[in-house]
């Protein structure tokens, strides 16, 4: 089942091949980055992500191939376009980097096995989720439901939760911000005059796919994860902006993320502590 007998994680094995393989992770981490950002802009505008090539989003120039290097090229050009000199959004290289230091530390804390490679899916997936969210305030139900269906693989060929526990897990979370999106709807019409939910649809269906992939245990923790990152974050922007309505995928991508690592770790340890005499 893929599995290399805890290379990473045995104290035996050479501290070169370790740094090796994790700078080959990092370094294909942040080349599928790179997609990642033209996934990110372009399907929500419905435009093709592999027919038109990349270019300026300001003067609309194509893009050199030297200068699609994931993270370093934006360093050597200073941030700035080489043909109009028009600055170049920062988020490109930090949504780079992230994704292979996503990869690096998946590898890190589940050594190299099944479970890390559909790991590192699913986190490349959240990448897109949280920052399309941020954007447009709209989850993708295609990349929802690619998340939904990693938990196939995921079930063939790890053993650490059954398939009763994922079809529990799938409805743990989901039911309950289902309920709470109804009931919040119409209090507030009421008393906003605006038609939205306390929670969205778009939250509660992505919920339902990462409980079908985490299990019960741990989608419960990355909720938890979510609510409170949530709650720090929604009141930063209230402060800053005035605008208390935010996209709360983003918060629910990280708790997923905490969880797909350490969630029945994180249960077990709750359990525990509530259980002590």
């Amino acid at each position: 089942m893929f599995e290399f007998e805890n290379m990473l994680h045995d104290e035996y094995m050479e501290l070169p091949f370790k740094i090796m393989f994790l700078t080959v992770v990092f370094i294909f981490g942040i080349c599928i980055g790179s997609f990642l950002n033209v996934v990110i802009i372009r399907l929500p505008r419905h435009e093709s992500l592999i027919k038109r090539a990349s270019h300026c989003m300001t003067c609309g120039t194509k893009i050199r191939p030297i200068d699609l290097i994931p993270v370093f090229s934006w360093l050597f050009l200073g941030g700035k376009c080489h043909s109009c000199g028009e600055k170049i959004s920062p988020r490109y290289p930090i949504v780079e980097s992230l994704n292979g230091i996503l990869y690096v530390l998946t590898f890190l804390v589940l050594d190299i096995n099944a479970k890390a490679i559909i790991t590192c899916v699913l986190m490349s997936l959240l990448v897109i989720v949280g920052f399309m969210d941020w954007d447009t305030k709209e989850i993708d139900m295609i990349i929802v439901g690619i998340i939904f269906v990693l938990a196939i693989p995921a079930a063939v060929f790890t053993d650490d939760v059954s398939i009763a526990n994922r079809i529990i897990g799938a409805f743990a979370v989901s039911v309950p911000f289902f309920i709470i999106g109804e009931v919040s709807r119409p209090i507030i019409r009421k008393k906003f005059n605006e038609d939205f939910r306390a929670i969205e649809l778009g939250d509660t269906i992505l919920m339902f796919a990462a409980g079908a992939l985490l299990g019960t245990q741990a989608v419960i923790v990355s909720a938890l994860f979510g609510i409170i990152t949530a709650a720090v974050g929604g009141s930063i922007i209230k402060a800053v902006t005035k605008d208390s309505v935010f996209a709360f995928g983003p918060y629910l991508s990280i708790g997923i993320a905490v969880a797909m690592l350490w969630g029945n770790q994180i249960a077990e340890w709750y359990i525990n502590l509530l259980t002590i005499e």
